[in-house]
């Protein structure tokens, strides 16, 4: 994930190559499938004091895909993997989180990259820009220590359990 081709717009991840071709280009893009994503909010949300605030029924049938364009239009950097699935740089990867519609996001990077070192502050800023969206983000420790975010739609939204 995370090129744009004939099949469309495909937010990162942070599972899949690294991103090629303009970065501008690629930013132009990340733009206006965020303003998509806005304007589905505006047009879902109807009769919300604020409607961009609140994940779209779009959003919670596809939490990995929309998490990760939030993420992706906040400016935080995907990591991505090799054609043999190693790590190849440092950065978010988003993926299913442990209870269905729940998004797993971890900081993460190869060996000696130092994402370790910066996991904290960098998973605070995803933390962040997901909870101006309307997302209810909650920081963990796993394995080893290494801290990742568990995020789910706000209570109370149409859909959510």
């Amino acid at each position: 994930m995370g090129t744009v081709d004939s099949a469309g717009f495909e937010p990162a991840t942070g599972d899949g190559p690294p991103l090629t071709g303009s970065a501008e280009a690629r930013a132009a893009s990340v733009r206006t499938a965020f303003e998509g994503l806005l304007q589905i909010r505006r047009l879902t949300n109807v009769g919300r004091d604020d409607p961009e605030a609140v994940p779209a029924p779009w959003e919670l049938h596809r939490p990995v895909r929309a998490v990760s364009l939030a993420l992706e239009s906040s400016g935080a950097v995907p990591s991505a993997v090799d054609a043999a699935g190693r790590r190849v740089s440092a950065g978010y990867r988003v993926r299913d989180g442990e209870s269905a519609g729940s998004v797993r996001i971890e900081w993460t990077g190869p060996p000696g990259s130092g994402a370790a070192h910066h996991e904290e502050e960098a998973l605070a800023g995803c933390a962040d820009a997901l909870r101006r969206l309307g997302w209810t983000v909650l920081l963990y420790r796993g394995p080893r220590r290494r801290r990742y975010l568990e995020v789910e739609p706000p209570a109370g939204v149409p859909g959510v359990r």
